[in-house]
């Protein structure tokens, strides 16, 4: 276990949002067919070494380490920071909670993709690179948020600036869930 093609990886899942375009909502215990936005991700990234959740404490599927960004509500940036002390592998998968669609088989072609780049992303159905749905070299994703100096309130798009990222062909599986709306099933050809 914690091996995708070789290649161990660590997750970190963000769950400390505030849901706001939910209604206050905790976004991350929505229910999709029966189970949370949490519990599928984490089913997804099941076969990570270790997971760190940043996030309040809930109850889920599988055992996992919990961490909270100091102060708390920081951000997603934060949420990274937080969660990188977790783990030891040299790949580290960042996810965010809402990502209904998100699959074993996606999780495992990030981990693989990363090759010689410092990181691999997913773009959702849109085309938009998915920075929360990555797979990061655990040297070069450090490296970036050390760079920034206090990760608090800071912006993602920020933190991987610097990054060689590289992207996946558009795929509804990246397609996050920002609103009620966006948690219908995409189609499927």
């Amino acid at each position: 276990m914690g091996e995708t093609v070789g290649v161990e990886f660590d997750v970190v899942v963000l769950a400390g949002g505030a849901s706001a375009r939910f209604g206050g909502v905790d976004k991350a215990l929505v229910r999709v067919d029966g189970v949370t936005l949490l519990d599928r991700v984490l089913r997804a990234t099941n076969l990570a070494s270790s997971t760190v959740v940043v996030g309040p404490g809930r109850e889920v599927c599988r055992e996992v380490d919990w961490a909270v960004e100091e102060p708390p509500a920081g951000g997603p940036v934060a949420g990274i920071a937080a969660g990188l002390g977790n783990g030891e592998a040299a790949v580290v998968v960042v996810v965010s909670c809402d990502l209904p669609w998100l699959t074993e088989a996606a999780v495992a072609s990030l981990v693989a993709g990363v090759g010689e780049h410092d990181g691999y992303g997913l773009r959702d159905s849109g085309g938009r690179e998915q920075w929360l749905a990555a797979a990061y070299r655990r040297t070069a994703l450090s490296a970036a948020v050390e760079a920034l100096g206090d990760p608090r309130n800071q912006s993602v798009r920020r933190l991987f600036a610097g990054l060689d990222l590289s992207w996946s062909e558009p795929t509804s599986t990246a397609d996050d869930a920002d609103t009620w709306a966006d948690l219908t099933p995409p189609a499927r050809p």
